[in-house]
């Protein structure tokens, strides 16, 4: 009970600081589940990290229910996404409900934060760099999959320049010690296959359900599709949900109203679905969507996971995963360029601000969370100024 506790705790912090997108919740999980708690280490996060990049649905979250499942069990798991989720659906549902005229974005702490962003994703490359790409090998693997990523714009791109490490790595790394310590998964495996069946028998019924049913039984359908099919995270999902509910559901101005809002908020874009539901049918509605877009994801973690720490233990299988927490870096890299960093600095007191909170948090040892309020504070002023 204590642990799960301590786990709701942990992932509602993380829910009400973490902003920037899916991959600065990676700096953050970093920060936190890694270098504070040590409830994994470096290679078991990368290679948790390397995973959720391969399974459709919003990778972060994915991750963020890993761990929970590696320190709680199921239980935790459920938790875990509880607690990540619950600060931005709440209010994502008050925005749909109060406030669909506010432009969040605009707002001097939101710039803030986005330097906080980039602050917590570059020292989540660095401490992970130091760790998982020196050496010329890794090295050369962390600039192939950074360059794969930045050059060709398509969300499977990322999958691709994994696959390729994973199979540079397989040939290179054969006298290297593979994967990191053990993962803690106690989930029987009748549960986990129950838990794959389930995600596909839902993957053939809600496309059908989507066309011949009306609503909250079509917009269930509709986001459980989107969570199962997208990859690449809550950016990648727009085109998907835009089609689906656009006009037929809600006008275009409303849509991209509630996407400008779901990036100003802290925790998963994928709470995107909760201002949608919200605005279609109501309080019933957003819970509905919210927890059908992130269904898939969470059978994925459950079917999956306890027989992807069996795998990763084969030695074959562990010099692959070398070649891919190398490449795994390369993402995060590419990710702090763009659409972090372009998205976020724009004149020399952006960068001075961004990286004195780097130094904050690198050098001087701030908590995560004091860098978020110093940042916001900071945007504040800037903005005001």
């Amino acid at each position: 009970m204590n642990r799960w506790i301590e786990i709701f705790i942990v992932s509602l912090k993380l829910g009400l600081t973490s902003f920037g997108g899916p991959v600065a919740h990676l700096g953050y999980f970093y920060e936190e589940y890694v270098k504070r708690r040590k409830w994994v280490d470096e290679k078991a996060y990368a290679d948790l990290v390397a995973l959720c990049q391969f399974l459709p649905g919003p990778a972060s979250s994915q991750v963020g229910m890993g761990i929970g499942l590696v320190r709680g069990g199921v239980i935790g798991a459920v938790i875990s996404f509880i607690g990540f989720t619950l600060p931005s659906s709440i209010l994502l549902v008050i925005f749909a409900l109060l406030a669909t005229d506010l432009n969040l974005a605009e707002a001097g702490f939101i710039h803030g934060l986005k330097l906080v962003a980039v602050a917590i994703v570059a020292d989540a490359v660095l401490g992970m760099g130091t760790k998982l790409a020196v050496g010329p090998k890794r090295l050369f693997l962390m600039l192939l999959a950074l360059a794969g990523v930045l050059l060709l714009a398509h969300p499977l791109a990322q999958v691709g320049v994994l696959v390729l490490a994973a199979l540079i790595g397989l040939f290179w790394f054969e006298d290297e010690p593979a994967s990191g310590g053990k993962l803690d998964i106690r989930v029987p495996r009748l549960f986990s296959i129950t838990a794959l069946v389930l995600f596909v028998v839902l993957l053939v019924a809600t496309p059908i359900l989507a066309n011949v049913a009306t609503g909250n039984v079509q917009l269930t359908s509709i986001m459980y599709s989107a969570g199962a099919l997208v990859f690449g995270g809550g950016h990648v999902v727009l085109p998907f949900l835009q089609q689906s509910l656009v006009p037929d559901f809600l006008t275009g101005d409303s849509f991209l109203a509630g996407y400008a809002a779901a990036q100003a908020v802290p925790g998963p874009l994928f709470t995107f679905s909760t201002y949608l539901g919200t605005v279609v049918n109501g309080l019933t509605g957003g819970i509905l969507a919210t927890l059908a877009i992130f269904l898939p994801g969470f059978l994925l973690v459950i079917g999956v996971l306890p027989f992807w720490d069996r795998v990763r233990s084969n030695k074959q299988v562990g010099r692959m995963l070398i070649g891919v927490n190398a490449a795994v870096v390369g993402i995060l890299l590419a990710a702090l360029y763009d659409p972090i960093f372009t998205s976020s600095v724009k004149t020399g007191a952006d960068f001075f601000v961004a990286f004195g909170l780097f130094c904050l948090l690198r050098f001087y040892k701030q908590s995560p969370l004091r860098i978020v309020i110093i940042g916001a504070l900071v945007g504040t002023i800037m903005n005001s100024v």
